[in-house]
């Protein structure tokens, strides 16, 4: 799986909070959506305003696909969805969801699916 292929998977489940999504999954569309946000950042630099405009409406576009499938990753540790709100405990909260984030799924079925891995192979 590349960064395109993460980014279509996770647009093509846009408000799927159901489910697990691997580590790979998560981290190449948040790497594929910081890369989008830095070239029209860039081109907005240098070419004008209306780069500006598409960059906040592909911001506001990816809000409930990046929601969902932040989502999904926890889901994929065992953990409900609501961790997410560890992120308004200021720095101590952000940390702890990224542990969540960077830890490895759950082998095998948990409560909130199969293992994704075992689907990929």
């Amino acid at each position: 799986m590349g960064i395109l292929d993460a980014i279509k998977i996770c647009f093509s489940k846009f408000a799927t909070f159901s489910g697990r999504a691997r580590r790979r999954e998560y981290w190449f569309f948040y790497l594929g959506n910081t890369l989008i946000n830095l070239l029209l950042l860039i081109l907005g630099t240098v070419a004008g305003g209306i780069f500006f405009v598409i960059l906040g409406i592909y911001n506001v576009a990816i809000i409930i696909p990046g929601l969902a499938v932040l989502v999904r990753r926890l889901h994929d540790t065992n953990r409900s969805g609501a961790n997410v709100l560890w992120v308004l405990l200021p720095l101590v909260g952000e940390i702890i969801l990224l542990v969540f984030l960077f830890s490895g799924g759950t082998p095998g079925a948990n409560n909130y699916g199969d293992d994704p891995k075992a689907q990929e192979a």
